[in-house]
């Protein structure tokens, strides 16, 4: 766990839960896994604080416990897991492009509260839907709950594991914890649930005659309410799916980049047809014929089996082999070789940042030591075309900058200098780590700037929100335009001009940690898969 992480780890808490969760969260993520009352002690923070924070945490799937032989129970924060936040807009907007607005707020909701029942998220989600209609109008519990269905048939959504159901034999003290189970065969089962009934509005108007407050309403009908039909099968967005589908994504659009659209179309409906079957970690996909693939094509692309056969072929035959052949058999069968796409992603990403950084000769130099792996300096000049002593400066500078290793070959047991061979070679997986640490830094010196900004213009801020708010309790009851006019020219043009530059700057911030987010996906991508194969 390096200091960036950690930082960045710490900005993420304070931003989602404030600063009590953050002082636990980045305690037990330096210190590893504590028992309550040692957090407690090292952190001065009360019990009852610790206890809360702990539960935020565990609802977030941040933190997870372990119950030790003496039963001690001791908590372990989820640095990966914490570092997911960033992603959150990416996993929200995904949705959306893929099973509209109902969808998309099925997901926010599931990642706002951590874990949620069926029946909570298709309420919350009618009723917000239905705020956003016009009246009259409402959202039906069913249209949502279809779309909750088709989120875990894609598994998308999955169940959380839960406490067994045991029958009360066994007359011992209960566990210090309880332990937590999923049958693998439920995971995506959703239960049978009848929720029928519209989406509500809210109003201000929702309160008694004898000025009762609708909050607390519930706390005299708790006795009367009926049992909720799948109360304790709790629900959880796999965050694993999406990378899944980013990682799928990202090698549609390579292929495209590198053939043409009609490539990309057919290794994106392999992928479609594997995903389901398909493990996360693995490093092929199910093996496809030709024929399933020809049948699978979507219904737009009119191309003859001969042209689609031409075409796996072109793809197979390609020197980066992100589709393989595996066998002859029904006209042909093929794979997806996600490890070595992954490769290439990453590789392809060094490249482009060493050409940013450094120049169009250090990238051509970078791609050459890449594709003969070990060189010499002389002969980097020689192959490169560059004289001496520019070639070795920038193999110098990406040397100095880890982009580079030298290997030393010693011709005797001495190793002098004069009698020995001095490579240069390109260790992928060593310029990955290096520049996922880079990419956390970045991401958390654009964090602390955008809150710099917001607190900057506070003052601002919280009066243009006054205004809107006047403004719009003002339209509520019918005001005229002059009145409105009058509000809104409580906000000065040098004061709007300050708004609109603080609005640009953090969209500009915003935009940038999404992008960043994109890079620390597939380097982290690619070395978990090299980490598995070694």
């Amino acid at each position: 766990m390096t200091q960036a992480e950690i930082k960045l780890c710490s900005l993420l808490l304070q931003e989602h839960f404030g600063e009590i969760v953050e002082k636990i969260g980045v305690h037990l993520i330096r210190t590893g896994s504590q028992p309550l009352r040692v957090i407690a002690h090292d952190t001065g923070t009360s019990l009852d604080q610790v206890k809360k924070a702990l539960c935020v945490l565990i609802q977030h799937n941040l933190v997870s416990y372990q119950v030790h032989k003496r039963g001690v129970v001791e908590y372990e924060a989820q640095c990966s897991r914490v570092l997911r936040m960033l992603r959150y807009p990416r996993y929200i907007y995904t949705t959306k492009t893929l099973y509209s607005d109902t969808g998309e707020l099925i997901v926010e909701e599931l990642l706002l509260n951590g874990k949620l029942t069926m029946s909570a998220v298709v309420k919350k989600v009618a009723d917000r839907l239905t705020e956003t209609m016009e009246d009259g109008k409402t959202m039906d519990y069913a249209e949502v709950s279809n779309t909750f269905v088709r989120l875990a048939d894609t598994h998308f959504v999955q169940r959380c594991p839960s406490v067994p159901t045991t029958e009360n034999s066994d007359p011992g003290p209960p566990p210090p914890a309880p332990t937590l189970v999923i049958n693998e065969k439920d995971m995506y089962l959703v239960p049978k649930l009848s929720l029928i009934g519209k989406g509500k509005r809210r109003r201000s108007s929702d309160e008694d005659a004898a000025g009762e407050p609708k909050a607390k309403r519930p706390k005299h009908t708790t006795d009367n309410k009926e049992p909720i039909p799948d109360d304790g099968i709790y629900w959880q967005a796999n965050l694993d799916r999406f990378h899944q589908h980013f990682r799928d994504q990202a090698i549609v659009s390579a292929v495209a980049n590198r053939m043409d659209q009609t490539s990309s179309e057919i290794v994106r409906t392999m992928l479609r047809m594997s995903e389901i079957t398909t493990s996360s970690s693995a490093p092929f996909t199910q093996p496809l014929s030709s024929n399933e693939i020809f049948r699978s094509l979507p219904v737009g692309y009119n191309i003859s089996k001969q042209v689609l056969d031409q075409y796996l072929t072109l793809l197979a035959d390609d020197p980066l082999e992100f589709v393989g052949k595996s066998g002859d058999s029904g006209g042909g069968m093929y794979v997806i070789n996600l490890h070595k796409a992954l490769a290439s992603l990453a590789t392809a990403t060094l490249d482009s940042v060493v050409q940013e950084r450094f120049g169009s000769r250090c990238a051509r130099i970078f791609r050459l030591v890449l594709q003969k792996k070990h060189l010499e300096q002389k002969q980097v000049e020689d192959f490169a075309m560059i004289p001496a002593k520019e070639a070795k400066d920038m193999l110098y500078k990406m040397l100095s900058e880890n982009f580079m290793s030298l290997q030393e070959i010693p011709k005797t047991p001495d190793h002098a200098p004069s009698r020995t061979f001095y490579l240069y070679t390109v260790n992928i997986l060593s310029a990955a780590r290096m520049l996922l640490h880079r990419c956390y830094k970045s991401i958390a010196n654009l964090i602390e700037r955008r809150q710099f900004e917001t607190k900057e213009n506070k003052r601002l801020l919280e009066k243009s929100q006054r205004v809107e708010a006047i403004i719009a309790s003002m339209q509520a009851t019918g005001a005229e335009e002059a009145q409105l006019q009058e509000i809104e020219e409580m906000i000065t043009a040098p004061e709007r001009q300050q708004l609109e530059t603080l609005k640009r700057n953090v969209n500009k911030l915003d935009a940038s940690e999404i992008q960043v987010d994109e890079t620390i996906f597939l380097l982290e991508s690619y070395i978990e898969c090299t980490m598995k194969r070694q």
